[in-house]
């Protein structure tokens, strides 16, 4: 039994993909009514959903080996040579694990829904297989059929459980994304049918295939235009401040979180991989787009009225730094991008969480309304402002070291003349200077003062044991990572080497 358990043959990654949503579908057999019997059950799912996880890569994954691991391929239909392949190595690895630690703590954080419990918590559990299953999949289309599997879930969670204009910013987010999923499907078939009369989806056989300079660059823009959105990189970012001031901020968390991961995820595995010529031209635009928006979504936040619209425009902007390491074809930009996804992932959610807990209590969405917070909830006031200082990229969290690393990749670059890294460089650091202005005044505009002190009967709980056992929970990673980077560094190291030699130094 032992053995079976140890070796590579025992079916780790389906189990870890399949098992959400399968136990989830099971909620349909719990009482309508029981709310404490369905958050209960969906914790307990999501806790052994992320042991197994960590079992599985703790024992069976290998750190300084750049392949595929854990891999798995069943046909799945014969008519076409569909499979169902699965594998991991060191760039889904660490947002595997960091959706399964998100998606925790978010359905933990989900406490408070009373309506529907059960389909609430039954979608965010179809979510998280969607989610690990785009980033284990092997295929492209199986890639494809996990990235679709989770825009129902998000859909329906914004527009039943969301604020006041739910509907406009559902139907706007299902506008964008599902639009953009054409495109990914347009260039999963191209690539998949070019050259030969069988298709080719897996992406082991796809990585060595070679195209003609223009068609390369036609999926290239594909594909970019299906991650772009995701990601989402400006133009295409209108839906994101939409979404998260409406949405329920334990779906923001996972928005936040992972979603937004996901496109980050496919530039780098498919755009990177499979495209490189195409990717080696178009990365001084990615470039020059990244920097844009670092210092567009920096200017545009504090204009924002809306709490959380004001954080999401903070997502906006540190994705900047994502795009800028994927364009830099450095060893270090794709390394700080990789821990950017990771420390993103933890920051934006935790900031998220702490803006729904503080509209728990006061019911005050607009900043102009709120002031003198700090006397009266003074937990939530401290893990606020040791967040916001993460997000603000302080010393000794994860945000400064992943944009330090970031920055090293721009230097190092062979690729660009002096004078161009330079004006990048310097336009970051305007970028950087803006961050701290609207975090900082978001804290005062909540915090300090005297608005709500002077209003009668103002008087509210501070945060309870399961928000301030959440806020560390999150915390405790974004510290350790600040100080030992190099424990998600380690993971990934070997396959950034591995993409890098092959497609740009080869």
């Amino acid at each position: 039994m032992y053995l079976v358990f140890t070796t590579n043959d025992f079916p780790w990654l389906t189990i870890i993909v399949v098992f959400p949503i399968s136990a989830g579908s099971l909620m349909l057999f719990l009482p309508y009514r029981g709310n404490k019997v369905n958050k209960w059950y969906t914790i307990c799912i999501c806790i052994l959903e992320l042991l197994i996880t960590t079992y599985a890569f703790c024992y069976n994954f290998k750190i300084d080996d750049p392949l595929i691991q854990l891999s798995e391929d069943y046909k799945w239909i014969s008519f076409f040579d569909f499979y169902w392949r699965l594998g991991i190595d060191g760039l889904s690895i660490g947002t595997i694990l960091l959706t399964g630690f998100i998606t925790t703590l978010a359905t933990l954080a989900a406490f408070p829904v009373t309506r529907d419990s059960r389909l609430f918590h039954f979608l965010m559990l179809a979510m998280y297989s969607g989610q690990i299953g785009s980033f284990s999949s092997r295929d492209l289309l199986l890639f494809f059929i996990m990235w679709e599997l989770e825009l129902i879930p998000v859909y329906l969670l914004l527009s039943m459980w969301g604020g006041k204009k739910r509907l406009y910013s559902a139907t706007k987010f299902i506008l964008y994304t599902a639009g953009s999923s054409i495109f990914l499907l347009i260039g999963v078939l191209g690539i998949s049918l070019y050259g030969s009369n069988e298709p080719t989806l897996n992406l082991e056989l796809l990585a060595n295939q070679s195209y003609p300079v223009t068609l390369e660059i036609l999926f290239y823009i594909g594909f970019l235009i299906a991650f772009a959105v995701k990601l989402p990189i400006i133009p295409l970012h209108t839906w994101l401040p939409d979404t998260h001031g409406e949405a329920h901020y334990s779906t923001c968390m996972l928005l936040a979180g992972i979603l937004l991961k996901m496109g980050a995820y496919g530039l780098v595995r498919i755009n990177m991989e499979l495209l490189p010529h195409a990717h080696s031209m178009f990365s001084p635009w990615l470039m020059v787009v990244g920097t844009i928006q670092i210092i567009y979504a920096a200017s545009t936040s504090p204009g924002q009225r809306n709490l959380k619209k004001r954080i999401a425009y903070s997502s906006v902007s540190h994705m900047g730094f994502i795009i800028i390491g994927i364009g830099s074809i450095t060893d270090p930009g794709l390394n700080g991008a990789i821990l950017q996804i990771i420390s993103h992932g933890f920051i934006g959610a935790a900031l998220f969480f702490l803006a729904g807990t503080s509209y728990d209590r006061i019911r005050l969405v607009y900043l102009d309304e709120m002031g003198g917070m700090a006397i009266s909830i003074p937990k939530i006031f401290t893990m606020f402002t040791i967040l916001s200082m993460a997000s603000l990229a302080l010393p000794g969290m994860s945000g400064f070291i992943a944009e330090l690393i970031v920055f090293f990749g721009i230097i190092t670059s062979q690729k660009y003349f002096l004078i161009s890294k330079i004006v990048i460089i310097f336009v970051m650091a305007i970028g950087m200077i803006l961050t701290p202005i609207y975090l900082l005044s978001m804290s005062r505009q909540m915090f300090y003062g005297y608005k709500l002190i002077n209003v009668k009967n103002f008087s509210f709980f501070d945060s309870g044991p399961r928000e301030l056992f959440l806020s560390i929970s999150i915390l405790l990673p974004i510290i350790g990572i600040g100080i030992y980077p190099d424990f998600v560094l380690s993971l990934a190291s070997d396959k950034v080497e591995s993409i890098l030699s092959n497609y740009f130094y080869g």
